[in-house]
Protein backbone atom coordinates (compact mmCIF):
# COMPACT_ATOMS: atom_id res chain seq x y z
CA UNK A 1 0.00 0.00 0.00
CA UNK A 2 1.35 3.34 -0.93
CA UNK A 3 2.38 5.43 1.93
CA UNK A 4 0.60 8.27 0.93
CA UNK A 5 -2.59 6.76 1.02
CA UNK A 6 -5.00 8.02 3.57
CA UNK A 7 -8.04 5.99 3.08
CA UNK A 8 -8.62 2.12 3.72
CA UNK A 9 -10.35 -0.56 2.00
CA UNK A 10 -10.19 -1.93 -1.16
CA UNK A 11 -8.23 -0.23 -4.09
CA UNK A 12 -9.65 2.90 -5.57
CA UNK A 13 -11.30 2.09 -9.53
CA UNK A 14 -7.92 2.78 -11.73
CA UNK A 15 -8.16 4.06 -15.11
CA UNK A 16 -5.36 2.64 -17.39
CA UNK A 17 -2.05 2.80 -16.38
CA UNK A 18 -0.12 6.08 -17.34
CA UNK A 19 -3.31 7.67 -18.12
CA UNK A 20 -4.33 11.10 -16.16
CA UNK A 21 -7.54 12.86 -15.90
CA UNK A 22 -8.60 15.54 -15.00
CA UNK A 23 -11.76 17.32 -13.62
CA UNK A 24 -12.37 21.22 -12.67
CA UNK A 25 -14.45 22.64 -9.77
CA UNK A 26 -14.92 25.96 -8.83
CA UNK A 27 -14.14 27.70 -5.60
CA UNK A 28 -14.03 30.56 -4.06
CA UNK A 29 -10.61 30.78 -4.63
CA UNK A 30 -10.68 30.39 -8.41
CA UNK A 31 -10.56 27.36 -10.67
CA UNK A 32 -9.00 24.11 -9.67
CA UNK A 33 -8.24 21.78 -11.87
CA UNK A 34 -7.64 17.98 -10.02
CA UNK A 35 -5.20 15.49 -11.92
CA UNK A 36 -5.39 11.64 -11.04
CA UNK A 37 -3.10 8.96 -12.41
CA UNK A 38 -4.05 5.00 -11.45
CA UNK A 39 -6.73 5.79 -8.94
CA UNK A 40 -4.94 8.33 -6.61
CA UNK A 41 -4.40 12.17 -6.79
CA UNK A 42 -1.29 12.94 -8.07
CA UNK A 43 -1.68 17.37 -8.33
CA UNK A 44 -3.71 19.93 -7.84
CA UNK A 45 -3.30 23.08 -10.74
CA UNK A 46 -4.15 26.51 -9.44
CA UNK A 47 -6.27 28.94 -11.85
CA UNK A 48 -4.38 29.65 -15.05
CA UNK A 49 -2.82 26.35 -15.36
CA UNK A 50 -6.28 24.92 -14.43
CA UNK A 51 -7.99 26.59 -17.28
CA UNK A 52 -5.47 25.08 -19.65
CA UNK A 53 -6.06 21.63 -18.71
CA UNK A 54 -9.41 20.51 -20.64
CA UNK A 55 -11.21 17.96 -18.31
CA UNK A 56 -10.80 14.56 -19.48
CA UNK A 57 -11.83 11.01 -18.17
CA UNK A 58 -13.42 10.17 -15.07
CA UNK A 59 -12.15 8.19 -11.96
CA UNK A 60 -14.05 7.76 -8.22
CA UNK A 61 -10.75 9.24 -6.94
CA UNK A 62 -11.55 12.68 -9.16
CA UNK A 63 -15.54 12.51 -8.01
CA UNK A 64 -14.60 12.09 -4.57
CA UNK A 65 -11.83 14.68 -5.04
CA UNK A 66 -13.80 17.20 -6.35
CA UNK A 67 -17.09 16.26 -3.95
CA UNK A 68 -14.35 16.96 -0.67
CA UNK A 69 -12.93 20.16 -2.24
CA UNK A 70 -16.64 21.48 -2.30
CA UNK A 71 -17.42 20.34 1.37
CA UNK A 72 -14.35 22.09 2.18
CA UNK A 73 -14.29 25.56 0.45
CA UNK A 74 -18.59 24.88 2.00
CA UNK A 75 -17.02 25.44 5.45
CA UNK A 76 -18.37 21.47 6.02
CA UNK A 77 -15.21 19.21 5.70
CA UNK A 78 -12.31 19.86 8.26
CA UNK A 79 -9.94 16.86 6.84
CA UNK A 80 -9.28 15.25 3.20
CA UNK A 81 -9.33 11.48 3.29
CA UNK A 82 -8.57 10.90 -0.52
CA UNK A 83 -6.01 8.40 -2.12
CA UNK A 84 -3.04 10.38 -2.82
CA UNK A 85 0.16 9.53 -4.82
CA UNK A 86 2.49 12.77 -4.82
CA UNK A 87 5.45 12.96 -6.29
CA UNK A 88 8.81 13.54 -4.20
CA UNK A 89 11.23 10.83 -2.59
CA UNK A 90 10.98 10.03 0.99
CA UNK A 91 12.16 13.03 2.62
CA UNK A 92 9.19 14.53 0.44
CA UNK A 93 6.76 12.24 1.66
CA UNK A 94 7.71 12.70 5.26
CA UNK A 95 6.90 16.18 5.07
CA UNK A 96 3.75 15.85 3.32
CA UNK A 97 2.74 13.68 5.85
CA UNK A 98 3.35 16.27 8.74
CA UNK A 99 1.85 18.73 7.04
CA UNK A 100 -1.60 16.49 6.65
CA UNK A 101 -1.02 16.06 10.28
CA UNK A 102 -1.49 19.68 11.01
CA UNK A 103 -5.25 20.15 12.12
CA UNK A 104 -7.79 22.28 10.03
CA UNK A 105 -7.41 25.80 11.33
CA UNK A 106 -3.63 25.66 13.01
CA UNK A 107 -0.61 25.85 11.89
CA UNK A 108 2.98 25.06 12.27
CA UNK A 109 6.31 26.60 11.21
CA UNK A 110 9.24 25.54 8.92
CA UNK A 111 10.91 24.61 12.18
CA UNK A 112 8.77 22.31 14.23
CA UNK A 113 8.53 20.31 11.15
CA UNK A 114 12.00 20.26 10.78
CA UNK A 115 12.29 19.32 14.47
CA UNK A 116 9.77 16.86 14.20
CA UNK A 117 11.90 14.93 11.31
CA UNK A 118 15.48 15.65 12.68
CA UNK A 119 16.44 18.09 10.11
CA UNK A 120 16.65 21.60 9.29
CA UNK A 121 14.12 24.36 8.06
CA UNK A 122 15.19 25.07 4.43
CA UNK A 123 14.93 21.62 3.16
CA UNK A 124 11.35 21.56 5.15
CA UNK A 125 10.36 25.12 3.44
CA UNK A 126 11.97 23.66 -0.13
CA UNK A 127 9.83 20.28 -0.09
CA UNK A 128 6.72 22.68 1.43
CA UNK A 129 7.07 24.49 -1.93
CA UNK A 130 7.26 21.86 -4.15
CA UNK A 131 3.69 19.69 -2.80
CA UNK A 132 2.36 19.17 -5.84
CA UNK A 133 -1.30 18.72 -4.17
CA UNK A 134 -1.52 21.77 -1.93
CA UNK A 135 -4.89 22.29 -0.10
CA UNK A 136 -5.40 18.57 0.12
CA UNK A 137 -2.05 18.18 1.94
CA UNK A 138 -1.81 21.72 3.84
CA UNK A 139 1.02 23.65 3.11
CA UNK A 140 -0.72 27.06 3.65
CA UNK A 141 -0.61 25.70 7.60
CA UNK A 142 3.21 25.89 7.24
CA UNK A 143 4.77 29.52 8.23
CA UNK A 144 8.14 30.71 8.97
CA UNK A 145 9.26 31.50 12.67
CA UNK A 146 9.00 35.03 11.87
CA UNK A 147 6.11 35.69 9.92
CA UNK A 148 3.77 34.14 6.98
CA UNK A 149 6.87 32.32 4.97
CA UNK A 150 6.47 31.60 1.25
CA UNK A 151 3.62 30.00 -1.30
CA UNK A 152 3.87 28.50 -4.37
CA UNK A 153 0.58 28.64 -5.56
CA UNK A 154 -0.74 30.83 -8.10
CA UNK A 155 -1.16 33.97 -5.97
CA UNK A 156 1.80 33.69 -3.81
CA UNK A 157 1.63 34.93 -0.33
CA UNK A 158 -1.98 36.55 -0.99
CA UNK A 159 -3.34 32.75 -1.56
CA UNK A 160 -2.01 31.23 1.73
CA UNK A 161 -3.75 34.25 3.26
CA UNK A 162 -7.26 33.18 1.90
CA UNK A 163 -6.87 29.73 2.82
CA UNK A 164 -5.38 30.73 6.37
CA UNK A 165 -8.67 33.47 6.73
CA UNK A 166 -11.13 30.09 5.19
CA UNK A 167 -9.96 28.21 7.97
CA UNK A 168 -10.00 30.92 10.40
CA UNK A 169 -6.33 30.10 11.52
CA UNK A 170 -5.69 33.82 10.26
CA UNK A 171 -4.83 36.76 11.97
CA UNK A 172 -2.33 34.27 13.96
CA UNK A 173 0.46 37.20 14.17
CA UNK A 174 -1.59 39.66 16.20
Amino acid sequence: MDSQRTTTGPEPAASPPDVENCAHVETPIGAIAVVERDGRIVRLLWHSEAKRRQPQGQSEALDEAVRQLRAYFAGDLKQFDLPLAPKGGDFEHAVQKAMKAIPYGETRTYGDIARELGTYGQPVGQACGANPIPVIIPCHRVLSANGLGGFSGEGGVEMKIRLLKHEGGYPFLL
